[in-house]
């Protein structure tokens, strides 16, 4: 049963347009200002944007992106969090980020390094998947083990750090130790029916995904496997941790992966967040669903890249 502190924060955060002062949620298409969507996500980020004690920010331009290193107290040394942020493709940032991502350093004590991948509509597929392609690259060549870099990421940075495996295993490039994907965007046809049938439940504003879709697939069909990894080989993954929340359109994106990786021999978890919305583990520890999904994913984290 969703607790009560669950069952508030999920009804604000859904009907939020109603805080607002607007009776219905927004509707999305392609001329909707994406710069301000991009201002939207930074103001709302600030809310949560305090570092928690004890986790230090260094910023640093890597393979010409900006980047920043969220490292914990006590942080080893040796094992590296690779997170790849949200946005829909289109938006998200160090700043809008650094929030969510230090608590994250700060729970699973290890290291983290966010990356500034190139946003569509200015830069669509396959820029994304190239720059994450190079983040982990210059990692090894840098010095980390394969097997001391996991990957993680949500929403669209969920989907684009399972099409960075794909892309990796088709360079032959050593794959990480496991990755941690929370509302992984997987399909960017938008098939499934959640599209429909939990937009009204969700947080995104109508329509956004299939708008963020057309941006970030340009002129590729949009079941490319390193677009939508959902259609990729999955054999040979390393172990991944899948989240998501029951109540949002991204759904099946989760757990239709989880199911096809699960088929492919994948060691992989799927945790379902029954009336839950869009990544809400990165709201631990606002309600106890948040945080005992984001402890499950600590867990998992430690297990793999263990901080001492």
């Amino acid at each position: 049963m969703t607790s009560f502190k669950g069952r508030v924060f999920n009804f604000l955060m859904r009907n939020r347009h109603l805080l607002n002062g607007r009776i219905r949620k927004e509707r999305y298409d392609m001329n909707t200002s994406i710069a301000g969507f991009r201002h939207e996500c930074e103001t709302g980020a600030a809310r949560y944007a305090r570092i928690p004690e004890g986790v230090i920010v260094n910023a640093q331009i890597i393979e010409n992106m900006n980047c920043e290193w969220l490292i914990p107290e006590g942080a080893n040394g040796l094992n590296v969090i690779m997170y790849v942020h949200g946005g829909g493709y289109v938006s998200g940032s160090c700043k809008d980020h650094r929030g969510f991502i230090s608590k994250f350093a700060k729970n699973t004590g290890v290291t983290n390094l966010v990356f500034e991948y190139r946003l569509a509509p200015e830069n669509p597929y396959p820029a994304a998947v190239d720059d994450s392609v190079k983040i982990y690259k210059w990692l090894l060549a840098f010095g980390y083990k394969a097997e001391n870099i996991l990957i993680a990421g949500e929403s669209a940075g969920g989907g684009l750090c399972l099409a960075t495996l794909l892309a990796l295993k088709e360079q032959n490039i050593p794959l990480p130790t496991a990755a941690v994907a929370i509302s992984p965007w997987t399909d960017l046809t938008c098939s499934s029916d959640s599209y429909r049938t939990k937009n009204r439940f969700s947080l995104a504003p109508l329509d956004s995904w299939l708008v963020f879709s057309k941006h970030y697939t340009g002129n590729y069909p949009p079941d490319l496997p390193l677009i939508s990894p959902l259609f990729g080989n999955l054999e040979g993954l390393p172990p991944l941790f899948i989240n998501s929340g029951a109540d949002d359109e991204l759904y099946e994106d989760g757990e239709k992966f989880y199911l096809k990786a699960k088929n492919a021999g994948v060691d992989v978890t799927f945790l379902k967040g029954e009336n839950m919305v869009h990544c809400y583990p990165l709201l631990a520890p606002m309600f106890p669903e948040a945080k005992e999904a984001m402890d499950e994913i600590v867990s998992f984290v430690r297990k793999y890249s263990p901080p001492q």
